[in-house]
Protein backbone atom coordinates (compact mmCIF):
# COMPACT_ATOMS: atom_id res chain seq x y z
CA UNK A 1 0.00 0.00 0.00
CA UNK A 2 2.52 2.44 0.87
CA UNK A 3 4.64 1.93 -2.78
CA UNK A 4 1.02 2.50 -4.31
CA UNK A 5 0.69 6.00 -2.12
CA UNK A 6 4.15 7.32 -3.35
CA UNK A 7 3.52 6.49 -6.91
CA UNK A 8 0.27 8.56 -6.69
CA UNK A 9 1.40 11.27 -5.23
CA UNK A 10 4.51 11.32 -7.72
CA UNK A 11 1.95 11.14 -10.59
CA UNK A 12 0.13 13.97 -9.40
CA UNK A 13 3.98 16.22 -9.07
CA UNK A 14 4.94 14.48 -12.00
CA UNK A 15 8.55 14.18 -11.12
CA UNK A 16 11.19 11.55 -9.84
CA UNK A 17 12.48 14.25 -7.90
CA UNK A 18 11.89 15.42 -3.84
CA UNK A 19 8.50 16.32 -3.28
CA UNK A 20 8.14 18.65 -0.72
CA UNK A 21 5.06 18.95 1.93
CA UNK A 22 3.94 22.60 0.69
CA UNK A 23 6.93 24.77 -0.82
CA UNK A 24 5.63 28.52 -2.05
CA UNK A 25 5.97 28.92 -6.06
CA UNK A 26 6.47 32.16 -7.92
CA UNK A 27 4.61 32.78 -11.01
CA UNK A 28 3.41 36.16 -10.93
CA UNK A 29 4.58 39.47 -10.12
CA UNK A 30 6.66 38.89 -6.72
CA UNK A 31 10.24 40.07 -8.14
CA UNK A 32 8.84 42.95 -9.96
CA UNK A 33 7.09 44.50 -6.80
CA UNK A 34 10.32 43.45 -4.68
CA UNK A 35 12.26 45.53 -6.86
CA UNK A 36 10.06 48.45 -6.32
CA UNK A 37 10.32 48.59 -2.70
CA UNK A 38 14.08 48.54 -3.28
CA UNK A 39 13.88 50.90 -5.76
CA UNK A 40 11.39 53.21 -4.16
CA UNK A 41 13.46 52.74 -0.96
CA UNK A 42 10.27 51.86 1.09
CA UNK A 43 10.93 48.38 2.52
CA UNK A 44 9.53 49.38 5.60
CA UNK A 45 6.24 49.59 7.57
CA UNK A 46 5.48 52.51 5.43
CA UNK A 47 4.94 52.03 1.73
CA UNK A 48 1.83 51.58 -1.10
CA UNK A 49 2.04 47.72 -0.88
CA UNK A 50 1.01 47.33 2.74
CA UNK A 51 -2.28 49.16 2.08
CA UNK A 52 -2.60 47.48 -0.92
CA UNK A 53 -2.50 43.97 0.69
CA UNK A 54 -5.11 45.15 3.37
CA UNK A 55 -7.23 45.96 0.40
CA UNK A 56 -6.87 42.68 -1.14
CA UNK A 57 -7.66 40.57 2.17
CA UNK A 58 -10.94 42.72 1.99
CA UNK A 59 -11.37 41.71 -0.95
CA UNK A 60 -11.09 38.12 -1.29
CA UNK A 61 -12.52 37.53 2.52
CA UNK A 62 -15.61 40.02 2.19
CA UNK A 63 -14.26 41.79 5.39
CA UNK A 64 -14.75 45.47 6.55
CA UNK A 65 -11.19 45.47 8.10
CA UNK A 66 -7.99 44.18 7.90
CA UNK A 67 -5.08 44.64 9.58
CA UNK A 68 -1.62 43.55 8.28
CA UNK A 69 0.70 42.27 10.71
CA UNK A 70 4.57 40.90 10.99
CA UNK A 71 3.49 37.28 11.23
CA UNK A 72 -0.04 35.24 12.54
CA UNK A 73 1.08 34.28 16.08
CA UNK A 74 1.34 38.20 16.81
CA UNK A 75 -1.73 38.74 15.01
CA UNK A 76 -3.42 36.72 16.96
CA UNK A 77 -1.93 37.81 20.12
CA UNK A 78 -3.03 41.83 19.00
CA UNK A 79 -6.89 40.19 18.36
CA UNK A 80 -6.94 38.66 21.54
CA UNK A 81 -5.72 42.01 23.35
CA UNK A 82 -7.70 44.01 21.25
CA UNK A 83 -11.18 42.42 22.39
CA UNK A 84 -10.16 42.56 25.96
CA UNK A 85 -7.83 39.51 26.93
CA UNK A 86 -6.27 40.25 29.99
CA UNK A 87 -3.34 38.48 32.06
CA UNK A 88 -4.66 36.00 34.55
CA UNK A 89 -8.09 34.87 31.94
CA UNK A 90 -8.79 32.11 30.26
CA UNK A 91 -8.85 31.28 26.68
CA UNK A 92 -10.52 28.45 25.20
CA UNK A 93 -9.44 26.47 22.65
CA UNK A 94 -8.41 23.20 20.88
CA UNK A 95 -5.50 20.80 21.95
CA UNK A 96 -4.75 19.64 18.59
CA UNK A 97 -3.67 22.89 16.65
CA UNK A 98 0.00 24.45 16.10
CA UNK A 99 1.65 25.80 18.98
CA UNK A 100 1.40 29.11 18.20
CA UNK A 101 -2.28 29.27 18.82
CA UNK A 102 -1.26 28.46 22.73
CA UNK A 103 1.56 31.00 22.87
CA UNK A 104 -0.09 33.66 21.45
CA UNK A 105 -2.30 33.26 24.44
CA UNK A 106 -0.19 32.37 26.77
CA UNK A 107 2.25 35.94 25.94
CA UNK A 108 -0.53 38.30 26.57
CA UNK A 109 -0.24 35.85 30.34
CA UNK A 110 -3.50 34.77 29.90
CA UNK A 111 -4.36 30.97 30.92
CA UNK A 112 -5.23 28.02 27.55
CA UNK A 113 -7.98 25.48 28.75
CA UNK A 114 -7.74 22.65 25.96
CA UNK A 115 -11.00 21.24 24.69
CA UNK A 116 -10.84 17.90 22.59
CA UNK A 117 -11.09 17.87 18.82
CA UNK A 118 -14.29 17.02 16.23
CA UNK A 119 -14.14 13.76 14.12
CA UNK A 120 -15.55 15.62 11.13
CA UNK A 121 -13.32 18.74 11.40
CA UNK A 122 -9.77 18.16 13.70
CA UNK A 123 -11.03 21.58 15.17
CA UNK A 124 -12.78 22.19 18.56
CA UNK A 125 -15.55 20.19 19.19
CA UNK A 126 -18.81 22.50 20.36
CA UNK A 127 -20.54 19.16 21.97
CA UNK A 128 -17.62 18.71 24.35
CA UNK A 129 -17.31 22.52 24.55
CA UNK A 130 -20.66 22.68 25.78
CA UNK A 131 -20.34 20.34 28.18
CA UNK A 132 -17.64 21.95 29.73
CA UNK A 133 -19.02 24.68 30.00
CA UNK A 134 -22.24 23.71 31.78
CA UNK A 135 -20.30 21.64 34.06
CA UNK A 136 -17.70 23.79 34.78
CA UNK A 137 -18.66 27.68 34.40
CA UNK A 138 -21.20 30.28 35.50
CA UNK A 139 -22.37 33.97 34.63
CA UNK A 140 -21.86 36.34 37.42
CA UNK A 141 -23.69 39.27 38.08
CA UNK A 142 -22.24 41.31 35.63
CA UNK A 143 -22.83 38.68 33.01
CA UNK A 144 -19.21 38.00 32.81
CA UNK A 145 -18.27 33.51 32.59
CA UNK A 146 -16.07 32.41 34.83
CA UNK A 147 -14.19 29.40 35.61
CA UNK A 148 -16.53 27.95 39.22
CA UNK A 149 -13.18 26.49 40.48
CA UNK A 150 -11.20 29.75 40.75
CA UNK A 151 -13.70 32.22 39.75
CA UNK A 152 -11.49 33.74 37.26
CA UNK A 153 -13.30 35.21 33.91
CA UNK A 154 -13.14 32.84 30.99
CA UNK A 155 -12.73 35.63 28.07
CA UNK A 156 -12.38 34.49 24.68
CA UNK A 157 -12.65 31.06 22.74
CA UNK A 158 -9.72 30.41 20.06
CA UNK A 159 -11.58 27.37 17.44
CA UNK A 160 -8.80 26.91 15.02
CA UNK A 161 -9.60 25.85 11.25
CA UNK A 162 -7.08 22.63 10.75
CA UNK A 163 -5.69 22.04 7.91
CA UNK A 164 -7.58 24.68 6.15
CA UNK A 165 -10.97 22.66 6.63
CA UNK A 166 -13.81 24.66 8.84
CA UNK A 167 -14.88 24.10 12.18
CA UNK A 168 -18.20 24.16 13.16
CA UNK A 169 -17.54 27.37 13.75
CA UNK A 170 -21.59 28.38 13.91
CA UNK A 171 -22.00 25.94 17.03
CA UNK A 172 -19.38 27.05 18.77
CA UNK A 173 -20.08 30.74 18.87
CA UNK A 174 -24.03 29.75 19.54
CA UNK A 175 -22.46 28.28 22.98
CA UNK A 176 -20.07 30.98 23.31
CA UNK A 177 -23.01 34.08 22.82
CA UNK A 178 -24.88 32.25 25.46
CA UNK A 179 -21.43 32.07 27.83
CA UNK A 180 -20.93 35.93 27.13
CA UNK A 181 -17.44 34.92 25.53
CA UNK A 182 -15.96 36.53 22.72
CA UNK A 183 -14.89 33.98 19.28
CA UNK A 184 -11.74 34.92 17.61
CA UNK A 185 -10.93 32.50 14.93
CA UNK A 186 -7.50 30.94 14.28
CA UNK A 187 -8.28 31.20 10.29
CA UNK A 188 -3.93 30.94 9.97
CA UNK A 189 -4.35 27.91 7.66
CA UNK A 190 -7.43 28.83 6.17
CA UNK A 191 -7.27 31.69 3.66
CA UNK A 192 -10.09 30.87 0.88
CA UNK A 193 -12.32 28.62 3.34
CA UNK A 194 -15.74 29.32 3.73
CA UNK A 195 -18.63 28.44 6.01
CA UNK A 196 -21.84 28.75 4.65
CA UNK A 197 -20.58 31.03 2.38
CA UNK A 198 -18.56 33.26 4.56
CA UNK A 199 -14.89 33.27 4.60
CA UNK A 200 -13.14 32.01 8.07
CA UNK A 201 -12.21 34.39 10.17
CA UNK A 202 -15.54 36.55 9.63
CA UNK A 203 -17.86 34.62 11.75
CA UNK A 204 -16.25 35.33 15.21
CA UNK A 205 -15.55 38.78 16.51
CA UNK A 206 -12.26 38.55 13.90
CA UNK A 207 -10.11 36.19 13.30
CA UNK A 208 -6.30 36.17 12.01
CA UNK A 209 -4.84 34.92 8.79
CA UNK A 210 -1.06 33.53 8.19
CA UNK A 211 1.11 34.24 4.83
CA UNK A 212 4.33 31.94 6.56
CA UNK A 213 6.43 30.75 3.72
CA UNK A 214 4.48 27.33 3.62
CA UNK A 215 0.81 28.83 3.64
CA UNK A 216 -1.31 29.01 0.35
CA UNK A 217 0.13 32.26 -0.33
CA UNK A 218 2.96 33.87 1.48
CA UNK A 219 4.80 36.73 2.11
CA UNK A 220 7.69 34.96 3.37
CA UNK A 221 6.87 35.92 7.05
CA UNK A 222 3.79 37.56 8.04
CA UNK A 223 -0.03 37.75 8.88
CA UNK A 224 -3.12 39.42 9.11
CA UNK A 225 -6.07 40.40 11.57
CA UNK A 226 -9.59 40.28 9.72
CA UNK A 227 -13.02 41.75 11.32
CA UNK A 228 -16.45 42.91 10.34
CA UNK A 229 -16.21 45.57 13.51
CA UNK A 230 -14.74 48.57 11.98
CA UNK A 231 -14.38 50.10 15.66
CA UNK A 232 -12.64 47.18 16.61
CA UNK A 233 -10.39 47.02 13.58
CA UNK A 234 -9.71 50.89 13.67
CA UNK A 235 -8.27 49.43 17.63
CA UNK A 236 -6.27 46.63 16.23
CA UNK A 237 -4.54 48.97 13.77
CA UNK A 238 -3.99 50.97 16.12
CA UNK A 239 -2.13 48.65 18.33
CA UNK A 240 -0.24 47.74 15.92
CA UNK A 241 1.12 50.70 14.99
CA UNK A 242 2.77 51.53 18.46
CA UNK A 243 -0.44 53.30 19.19
CA UNK A 244 0.99 56.77 17.91
CA UNK A 245 -1.20 59.54 17.58
CA UNK A 246 -1.18 61.07 14.04
CA UNK A 247 0.41 63.93 13.32
CA UNK A 248 2.72 65.36 11.06
CA UNK A 249 5.51 65.50 13.65
CA UNK A 250 4.47 64.95 17.09
CA UNK A 251 5.16 61.63 19.00
CA UNK A 252 2.39 61.01 21.17
CA UNK A 253 1.53 57.48 22.00
CA UNK A 254 -1.94 56.49 24.23
CA UNK A 255 -1.66 53.24 24.81
CA UNK A 256 1.44 50.15 24.95
CA UNK A 257 1.16 49.69 21.41
CA UNK A 258 3.27 47.26 19.44
CA UNK A 259 5.55 47.60 16.36
CA UNK A 260 4.17 44.86 14.80
CA UNK A 261 2.97 46.08 11.24
CA UNK A 262 4.26 44.47 8.15
CA UNK A 263 6.77 46.01 6.17
CA UNK A 264 6.18 47.00 2.48
CA UNK A 265 8.83 44.10 0.98
CA UNK A 266 6.66 41.11 2.65
CA UNK A 267 3.45 43.05 1.44
CA UNK A 268 4.79 43.01 -1.94
CA UNK A 269 5.50 40.07 -2.15
CA UNK A 270 2.09 38.97 -0.41
CA UNK A 271 0.13 41.43 -2.87
CA UNK A 272 1.81 39.27 -5.94
CA UNK A 273 0.73 36.15 -4.60
CA UNK A 274 -3.07 36.93 -3.75
CA UNK A 275 -3.03 37.81 -7.67
CA UNK A 276 -2.77 34.11 -7.94
CA UNK A 277 -5.10 32.58 -5.15
CA UNK A 278 -7.78 31.93 -7.52
CA UNK A 279 -5.40 29.90 -9.92
CA UNK A 280 -3.81 27.81 -6.93
CA UNK A 281 -7.43 26.89 -4.87
CA UNK A 282 -8.21 25.80 -8.07
CA UNK A 283 -4.73 23.56 -8.02
CA UNK A 284 -4.82 22.59 -4.83
CA UNK A 285 -8.32 21.21 -4.94
CA UNK A 286 -7.83 19.59 -8.19
CA UNK A 287 -5.08 18.13 -6.50
CA UNK A 288 -7.24 17.06 -3.48
CA UNK A 289 -9.87 15.84 -5.66
CA UNK A 290 -7.10 13.31 -7.28
CA UNK A 291 -6.48 12.01 -3.65
CA UNK A 292 -9.77 11.71 -2.74
CA UNK A 293 -10.64 9.35 -5.60
CA UNK A 294 -7.27 7.39 -4.99
CA UNK A 295 -8.00 7.09 -1.10
CA UNK A 296 -11.64 5.92 -1.05
CA UNK A 297 -10.48 2.21 -3.15
CA UNK A 298 -7.81 1.62 -0.67
CA UNK A 299 -8.24 -0.18 2.90
CA UNK A 300 -6.87 0.75 6.12
CA UNK A 301 -6.54 4.13 5.61
CA UNK A 302 -8.54 7.38 4.49
CA UNK A 303 -8.65 10.66 2.78
CA UNK A 304 -9.90 13.34 5.84
CA UNK A 305 -12.12 15.47 3.97
CA UNK A 306 -14.16 17.55 6.54
CA UNK A 307 -17.37 17.90 6.64
CA UNK A 308 -19.61 17.97 3.11
CA UNK A 309 -21.25 21.95 3.51
CA UNK A 310 -17.59 23.23 4.30
CA UNK A 311 -15.55 25.01 1.41
CA UNK A 312 -12.47 23.95 2.64
CA UNK A 313 -8.99 25.55 0.75
CA UNK A 314 -7.48 22.09 1.16
CA UNK A 315 -4.30 23.70 2.41
CA UNK A 316 -2.86 20.64 4.03
CA UNK A 317 -4.38 17.18 3.03
CA UNK A 318 -4.16 15.01 5.42
CA UNK A 319 -4.59 10.48 5.27
CA UNK A 320 -5.74 8.72 8.67
CA UNK A 321 -4.37 5.23 9.26
CA UNK A 322 -6.84 2.72 10.90
CA UNK A 323 -3.84 0.94 12.57
CA UNK A 324 -1.49 3.70 14.30
CA UNK A 325 1.44 1.33 13.27
CA UNK A 326 1.00 2.51 10.02
CA UNK A 327 1.83 6.10 10.64
CA UNK A 328 5.09 6.07 11.98
CA UNK A 329 6.04 3.11 9.40
CA UNK A 330 4.62 5.04 6.35
CA UNK A 331 6.28 7.96 7.78
CA UNK A 332 9.70 6.25 7.40
CA UNK A 333 9.17 4.86 4.38
CA UNK A 334 7.90 8.08 2.81
CA UNK A 335 10.60 10.23 4.11
CA UNK A 336 13.14 7.70 2.70
CA UNK A 337 11.82 7.51 -0.90
CA UNK A 338 12.11 11.35 -1.11
CA UNK A 339 8.26 12.49 -0.39
CA UNK A 340 8.00 14.84 2.54
CA UNK A 341 5.28 13.56 4.81
CA UNK A 342 4.59 14.47 8.37
CA UNK A 343 2.66 14.04 11.77
CA UNK A 344 -0.08 15.87 12.54
CA UNK A 345 1.56 18.44 15.22
CA UNK A 346 1.79 16.80 19.11
CA UNK A 347 -1.28 17.37 21.12
CA UNK A 348 -0.90 20.80 23.62
CA UNK A 349 -2.13 19.02 26.69
CA UNK A 350 0.75 16.58 26.26
CA UNK A 351 3.59 19.23 25.95
CA UNK A 352 5.45 19.96 29.12
CA UNK A 353 4.84 23.71 28.68
CA UNK A 354 1.43 23.35 29.09
CA UNK A 355 0.61 20.14 30.86
CA UNK A 356 -0.48 21.97 34.05
CA UNK A 357 -2.61 23.51 31.91
CA UNK A 358 -7.11 22.70 31.84
CA UNK A 359 -8.05 20.37 29.43
CA UNK A 360 -10.78 17.85 28.72
CA UNK A 361 -10.54 14.20 28.26
CA UNK A 362 -9.41 13.91 24.37
CA UNK A 363 -10.21 10.45 22.83
CA UNK A 364 -10.56 12.47 19.31
CA UNK A 365 -7.32 13.98 19.67
CA UNK A 366 -5.31 11.47 20.86
CA UNK A 367 -6.71 9.47 18.26
CA UNK A 368 -5.75 11.17 15.05
CA UNK A 369 -2.88 12.00 16.53
CA UNK A 370 -1.93 8.87 16.32
CA UNK A 371 -3.17 8.13 13.33
CA UNK A 372 -3.13 11.41 10.40
CA UNK A 373 -0.05 11.96 8.51
CA UNK A 374 0.32 14.98 6.13
CA UNK A 375 0.82 14.13 1.92
CA UNK A 376 2.38 16.81 -0.45
CA UNK A 377 -0.12 19.56 -1.14
CA UNK A 378 1.66 22.81 -2.45
CA UNK A 379 1.03 24.01 -6.12
CA UNK A 380 3.61 21.97 -8.41
CA UNK A 381 6.13 24.43 -9.67
CA UNK A 382 5.33 23.92 -13.58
Amino acid sequence: MFKEIIDIIRYIYKTKEFIPLHAPVFLGNEKKYLAECIDTTYVSSVGKFVDSLEEKIKEITGAYYAVAAVNGTLALQVALEGVGTKPGEYVLTQSLTFVATANAISHLRAIPIFIDSHPETLSLNPDILKTFLKDNAYLDQEGLCRLASDNRIIRACVPMHTFGNPALITDIIEICNHYNIIVVEDAAESLGSKHNGIHTGLLGECGILSFNGNKIVTSGGGGAIITNNVKLGERLKHITTTAKIKHPWNFEHDYRGHNFRMPNLNAALACAQLEQIDNFLDIKRHIANSYKDFFSKQDGVRFFDGYKSAESNHWLNAIVFDDPSKQQEFLIYSNENNVMTRPIWKPMHLLDIYKECLATEMPYTEYFYNRVVNIPSGVPKC
